[in-house]
């Protein structure tokens, strides 16, 4: 099998049409054991993904990423991963984010340790440091690039504010966002930025957290330590009113021989071809199923029903969580 490239943001680097998210290989949705993680990797490669997106907040999977690519040419391969988290925000303790220039410097090498190279393609600020000009971030980040441990610059759930001071200060290749049928905020503001600006979309959790793939029936599937179990779209109401979605994408699918899954990624493959997104999985076979989702066509009267469909429950529990903005920098304040 072979896929499509696609060039992330105006002149940017190629990379597959479908990129392979490595959060799932460090615990975030519970640890049942499933194929070999590096072997999830490399049928991914195999089967023509290019680009793998991790971040040093995701357990292990900097080091999964990185015992993956000692069988792989290091030119061959796109490695992305981010920075930032220190704690995400859980019950009544805040988020702790750090943007600070000494400790942008500090997690690259961490970073690239744990992944056992001399480089990464792509280096987002996981979020943005609501304590910390992001004019400083990026300064810092711009540093990496001209030092070569490198390539590109990207961000992940900034604000429009935040993105277009970021490209003030050093061009940035792209945004990282949640995005999917039913994960469709950013399409108002956000998207129309970063098509301005020339900066290619990373979409994250494009199968809703595995929802939209139709597999999921109850909160009870889930571990005690998964993710979604304190996500408002995972309540059981909500989960009994979207299922409607799922219903939709599945009768879509079956005019095309598809699976739900595949066709809420042909959806948002349609959505331009500067957007890529990331499915995670644990399994090698739903890393070919995802791959074939590049080979189907949507007709627009098909797009136009999922664009229709409403959605029960917020995509995120704490509204700072997303969108993030930061200070304004000493020039500003002046």
């Amino acid at each position: 099998m072979t896929i499509p490239t696609r060039s992330l943001g105006a002149g940017g680097p190629a990379v597959g049409a479908i990129g392979l998210g490595c959060m799932s290989f460090g615990g975030t949705y519970g640890y049942e054991s499933v194929d070999d993680p590096v072997d999830v990797i490399s049928d991914a490669l195999e089967h023509g993904v290019t680009m793998l997106d991790t971040a040093d907040r995701y357990g292990v999977s900097e080091d999964v990423v990185g015992n993956a690519l000692k069988g792989w040419p290091r030119d061959g391969v796109f490695v992305a991963t981010k920075f930032g988290i220190i704690s995400p925000p859980k019950g009544d303790q805040p988020a702790v984010v750090d943007g600070r220039p000494e400790y942008v410097r500090a997690s690259i090498d961490s970073s690239l340790r744990r992944l056992g190279v001399d480089h990464v393609d792509l280096y987002y600020q996981h979020r943005a440091d609501e304590n910390v000009p992001i004019e400083e971030t990026i300064a810092a980040m711009a540093e990496l690039v001209d030092q070569g441990k490198v390539r590109y610059l990207g961000l992940s759930e900034a604000s429009v504010d935040t993105i277009r001071r970021a490209a003030a200060v050093h061009p940035i290749t792209a945004l990282q966002s949640e995005w999917s049928i039913w994960s469709r905020d950013i399409e108002d503001e956000v998207v129309p930025v970063c098509r301005e600006l020339g900066i290619g979309i990373v979409a994250y959790s494009p199968l809703g957290r595995g929802f939209l793939t139709g597999r999921i029936e109850s909160p009870g599937q889930f571990e005690d330590h998964d993710l979604r179990r304190r996500q408002p779209r995972f309540t059981a109401d909500a989960m009994a009113y979207n299922r409607g979605l799922v219903e939709l994408a599945r009768s879509i699918g079956a005019r095309h021989d598809a699976t739900p899954g595949q066709v809420a990624l042909a959806w948002l493959l349609a959505k331009g071809s500067d957007v890529v997104p990331i499915p995670g999985t644990k399994r090698a076979a739903y890393v070919r199923e995802n791959l074939a989702a590049t080979d189907l066509v949507l007709a627009p009267g098909e797009i136009a029903q999922l664009d229709g469909i409403e959605v029960m429950g917020e995509r995120a529990r704490e509204s700072n969580w997303i969108y993030r903005s930061t200070p304004p920098s000493a020039t500003q304040r002046g």
